[in-house]
């Protein structure tokens, strides 16, 4: 609405009330909020991808720890394996697929199998391995004993011993380190078994 007064055109502004300011602010509060959150799951995604990678179970070998359909997520920057840990590498065997196992021992470390009390014993120590699920089967083809890992390969085992083909089976084999594609960390599905590995 506007007067003119003196050859000039005056407008009247009407003043904001309260309630439309508090609508206002109340606005613009909870699109910072939005706003916020966005970002924040923005770098989350960030960070998941390009320090982690999804990757799913195939078969049994790595019960009752892992089961076939479980799906994982790897972390893989800068890492190096350690003995006890659940890694994902490319198989040995020529056939370029990824497997999942726990490593056992490294390059110069000594490993010996005893099918009778169901021990595997690295560097004459016995290792505690309570994840497992049963070894009284011998694998067909298998590597003598006291054996010694190379140079950059680590030997790997299956949880379940007796369906695991692993480092044991001379067609199998050490891993080499170089197609280690990371340490299993964490199951995210089923959702119902949300985990770390």
């Amino acid at each position: 609405m506007s007067e003119k007064k003196n050859g000039y055109i005056y407008y009247e502004y009407k003043e904001k009330t309260e309630k439309e300011e508090i609508v206002k602010t109340a606005f613009s509060s909870f699109f910072h909020w939005v706003s916020g959150i966005v970002a924040v799951l923005f770098v989350i995604f960030l960070v998941i991808m390009l320090f982690f990678r999804p990757v799913t179970v195939s078969g049994p070998s790595m019960e009752p720890t892992l089961h076939n359909g479980d799906r994982l997520f790897v972390y893989s920057f800068l890492y190096e394996p350690e003995n006890g840990d659940v890694i994902v590498a490319r198989s040995p065997d020529g056939t370029d697929m990824p497997v999942i196992k726990r490593v056992i021992a490294k390059e110069g470390q000594v490993v010996e199998v005893d099918y009778e009390n169901g021990t595997v014993t690295v560097d004459g120590v016995v290792l505690e391995e309570n994840y497992i699920s049963g070894m009284s089967k011998v694998p067909q083809n298998e590597i003598e004993y006291p054996y010694t890992v190379p140079e950059n390969h680590i030997f790997v085992m299956g949880d379940y011993r007796d369906e695991s083909r692993d480092s044991r089976h001379k067609t199998f084999g050490c891993i080499d380190e170089n197609t280690v594609a990371g340490k299993a960390v964490f199951r995210f599905y089923p959702f119902s078994s949300m985990t770390e590995v």
